[in-house]
Formats: structure tokens, C-alpha cells, sequence
């Protein structure tokens, strides 16, 4: 399959999206159409791609190491994997929720763009090119978060727009560091040159940290976190997007690259760095599902969740081992699907139900909306660890990998992925029981005109929940192909 495919499967919505912003559609149906058949094709595509295996295309040099070169690798076929099932999907959810709010067009049009740079990052070649798309992907979304363009929705954005700009800066540092002492260039192990990093250990390690820290603003580590709860204003698409299948996803993949292909793992195991980033992990994690419970406010609670399940994909790979990559790879698979299962849930419940969106608004709603509660209890469950459902498996394997590395910092790293799945347990099972188990005294009068969504928003559910119960399923097979990726054998 030629390499330009790369480049196609990057522009096609990309230029896609930018022409329906420059020639905005007559029809709601004429646009719908256009975008779900567009974004359907470019994920057949990607899954052309990932099945062929092209080689790499080189866009642009600018000599010595600096290009802009599109590539496939092990951990390109992960992230573009997720990608390409879950947009479509998303776009069909879009579909029916966005009828209720303006500016369709504009939000379908950034929204479209938004899956050719993404697709940049996952098929980025060199830090230099995932940098470029890295910026790109926040000038992309900050219009969908600043959507509806009232006062909390501009605070949303400036809040997201400055957070970015910091974390972009602190990963700029870090992509110099690694100039001046490797390669920007991808390599399974690392590029680093062992020559010139001698004796300067520890300027590199400060390097590692402040790259770590700058993809971690996307990634929400603690305490660079604060605009992910705040974009929970944005339309629920798009906060499924921000919190479980582009933005936050993009982080984590970066830190991927940053610590298995860029700086090398061998390089920074057992440094202070190592148990620096791993000790941040584990505060993000435990604070993450903590802030979770003791929120009331739905969407809320869900984003402070995804802060602590990012963040165990984070411990994963810290743990600076093909093993704790390929448990980070589990869960981040597992981790998006979930997720975005509740937050289209969660959304569908705030569109149907007409309220601010706090949970005990939310008493005796399962009997009135019983495909939506049914996909969120499935997800919920799958969140929380119970098997068969997937989210057992990939936390057995991160607290597994970790027990195998002899690391005391990593045991008790184990230790709060125990902590953190029954708190998890607590403010999920808390929602289910306002869904399914009203008390006598609650009001349902609220409820008494609620319906179920449309068949697109519902198509979706029943879409997602089908992939998760596949998934935990055919785990070890899963497992295995992810074993692969991380291994630099796919």
C-alpha cells in the first residue's frame, strides 16, 4: 500500500471539515450525511492502513533531523485503532444531540478536523511532528469547548487555552534537551545517544521530567488537571471527546512516546525521575477518585474519574517496562470505551431530562430511559473491575506488572489501584442506586414525562456496550495483540 496513504487518511478530514466551514451545508440532513459518510471512509481506511502496514512518507525536511514524517508503528496502530472505531460512532451520537444547541455546522466542521489531527499525532514519525499536530489538536478543540459561547463556556476555553500553552511550552524544552543529546526520531527503546548523554545525566533527566509534565496537562496529572472538570461544559460529544478518546488520549500517547522511544526506558529506570513521575501518578490517581466521590454533579464526576483512570494507563508506564506499556495499552483501550459509554449516557440523561445534571435529580430514571441506564450500569460495572467485563483485566494487569518489577514505590502504587477501584465502586454504585432504587420519599414528577433518546443516540450505546462485552471477552487475545504492539513486533 503506497505511503501516501498516511498523508490521506491525515487530510482527508481534516480538509474535510475546513471546506464545510468555508461552504457551511444548506440541510441538516445534507451535512449529517456528508460528515458521517466522510468520517466512516476515512476510518476504513485507517483500517486499511493498519492491516497493509505502509511504510513511512517524509512531508517535509528541514535538514539534519528535523522532518515532518508520517510513520506506522506498534503504538500507531493502538491509538489509531481507537480512533478509527470510535468516531464514527461518536459522530452518530452527534447527530441527535447537537439538534438541541446551534452553531451545528461550526461544531461539525472542528469536530471533523479534529480526527485528521489526531490522526496526525497517532501516525507521527518524530517528536518534531507530533509537536506540530500536538498544537494543532488544541486550536481544533478550543472552539468545541468554547461551543455554546456563553460566560462559563469562554472561561472553559481561556482556562483550556492557557493550560495547553504551558504544558506546550514545558514539552518544547524537552524536545531541545532531546535534540541536543539523540534523535527526535522514534525508536523502540529510545534515541538518545549514550555518548553524549554521558556525564549529563542529569540535565537529561530534568528534560524527561519537563516532557512529562508538558504532555501531562492533556493527560491531567495533578495538579495540571484543573481545565479537564472545567470543559465539562462543552456539549457532551465533545466532552467524550476531550475525556476519553482524543485530547486526553493524545497525552497519554505522547508520554508513551516520550518514555519507550524518545528518552528510552532503560535510560530513566531506577533514576529520581522514574520515582518522581511515578509518585505523581499515584497522587493523581487516588485524588482523582477521590474528588469523584464527592462530586455531585454527574459530567463532574465522570471527568474527576477520568483524571484517576488516566493515570493509571500513567503508573503503567512508568513502571519503564514492555510489560507495564503493553498494561498501559490495555487500559487505555479499555479505559476509552468504557468512557465514553458513560459520558454518552450521561449526556443523553441531561438532554432527555432537561436539568442541571446533578445526580439525585436522577431518582427512579431507569424505568423511563432503559436502554441509556443499561448501557451506563454496564459501563459502570466494566469500570469498576468486575469481570468479564474488560476493566477487570487491564487492572489485574497494571497491578500485576507493578508487583512484578520489586519497586517499592510501584507496590504501593499497586496498593492505591485497590483503593482507587472501591472508591470507584462507591460513586458508580451511588448513581445506580438513584437510577434503579428511588426512595420512598423522592419526587417523580420530574421523571414522568422523560423519554428515551432517539435511535441514533441509542444505536450508539448499543454499539459500545456490544465492543466492551467483546472486549472483556476476548481479552487474552486482545492482550496479546497489545503485547505485540508494545514488543515493536506489529
Amino acid at each position: 500500500m503506497n505511503s501516501w496513504f498516511l498523508l490521506a487518511a491525515v487530510l482527508i478530514p481534516f480538509l474535510g471539515g475546513f471546506g464545510l466551514l468555508v461552504h457551511p451545508a444548506r440541510t441538516r440532513r445534507g451535512r449529517d450525511t456528508y460528515v458521517f459518510w466522510l468520517c466512516l471512509a476515512n476510518s476504513l481506511l485507517v483500517g486499511a492502513l493498519l492491516i497493509f502496514r505502509p511504510g513511512p512518507v517524509t512531508l517535509l525536511s528541514f535538514g539534519g533531523q528535523i522532518s515532518l514524517t508520517l510513520h506506522l508503528d506498534g503504538l500507531s496502530f493502538v491509538f489509531a485503532a481507537i480512533l478509527a472505531i470510535l468516531w464514527p460512532i461518536t459522530n452518530l451520537y452527534a447527530f441527535e444531540y447537537m439538534i438541541h444547541l446551534e452553531g451545528e455546522n461550526r461544531f461539525f466542521a472542528f469536530f471533523t478536523m479534529t480526527y485528521g489531527v489526531v490522526l496526525g499525532i497517532a501516525f507521527a514519525a518524530n517528536t518534531f511532528t507530533l509537536y506540530l499536530f500536538y498544537e494543532l489538536l488544541t486550536l481544533c478543540t478550543l472552539p468545541l469547548v468554547m461551543h455554546e459561547l456563553e460566560g462559563t463556556a469562554r472561561y472553559a476555553g481561556k482556562k483550556y487555552l492557557l493550560y495547553s500553552m504551558a504544558g506546550a511550552a514545558l514539552a518544547f524544552l524537552s524536545m531541545v534537551v532531546l535534540y541536543q543529546f539523540g534523535s527526535l526520531d522514534y525508536r523502540a527503546g529510545g534515541s538518545l545517544d549514550p555518548d553524549l548523554a554521558t556525564g549529563r545525566h542529569t540535565l537529561v533527566l530534568i528534560g524527561f521530567v519537563l516532557g512529562f509534565f508538558g504532555f501531562g496537562v492533556k493527560a491531567a496529572v495533578w495538579p495540571l488537571h484543573g481545565w479537564l472538570p472545567t470543559a465539562g461544559v462543552a456539549p457532551t460529544p465533545v466532552t467524550a471527546l476531550l475525556h476519553a478518546v482524543a485530547v486526553v488520549n493524545a497525552g497519554v500517547f505522547a508520554i508513551l512516546r516520550l518514555i519507550y522511544y524518545s528518552y528510552g526506558a532503560d535510560f530513566v529506570r531506577g533514576s529520581w525521575a522514574q520515582d518522581l513521575v511515578m509518585a505523581f501518578t499515584i497522587v493523581t490517581l487516588l485524588f482523582g477518585s477521590l474528588s469523584a466521590w464527592r462530586m455531585p454533579h454527574l459530567k463532574r464526576r465522570l471527568a474527576y474519574s477520568t483524571v484517576g483512570n488516566l493515570s493509571y494507563i500513567l503508573f503503567a508506564a512508568s513502571l519503564m517496562s514492555t510489560g507495564g506499556l503493553t498494561a498501559a495499552l490495555a487500559h487505555m483501550t479499555v479505559h476509552s470505551v468504557l468512557k465514553i459509554t458513560l459520558f454518552f449516557c450521561a449526556g443523553s440523561i441531561l438532554c432527555q431530562h432537561h436539568h442541571k445534571g446533578y445526580i439525585w435529580q436522577y431518582e427512579g430514571l431507569g424505568r423511563k430511559m432503559p436502554v441509556t441506564c443499561a448501557a451506563f450500569a454496564l459501563a459502570s460495572v466494566g469500570l469498576m473491575g468486575v469481570p468479564p467485563l474488560p476493566g477487570f483485566f487491564s487492572k489485574w494487569m497494571i497491578a500485576e506488572r507493578a508487583a512484578l518489577t520489586g519497586n517499592p514505590l510501584a507496590w504501593l502504587g499497586a496498593f492505591a489501584l485497590v483503593v482507587s477501584a472501591f472508591l470507584t465502586g462507591l460513586y458508580l454504585i451511588q448513581v445506580l442506586i438513584v437510577l434503579y432504587f428511588p426512595t420512598r420519599q423522592a419526587d417523580l414528577s420530574g421523571v414522568e414525562e422523560v423519554t428515551e433518546a432517539g435511535w441514533p443516540i441509542r444505536t450508539a450505546l448499543i454499539l459500545l456496550c456490544v465492543l466492551a462485552v467483546c472486549m472483556g471477552l476476548f481479552f487474552t487475545d486482545l492482550s496479546r495483540l497489545l503485547s505485540l504492539c508494545a514488543g515493536g513486533l506489529l
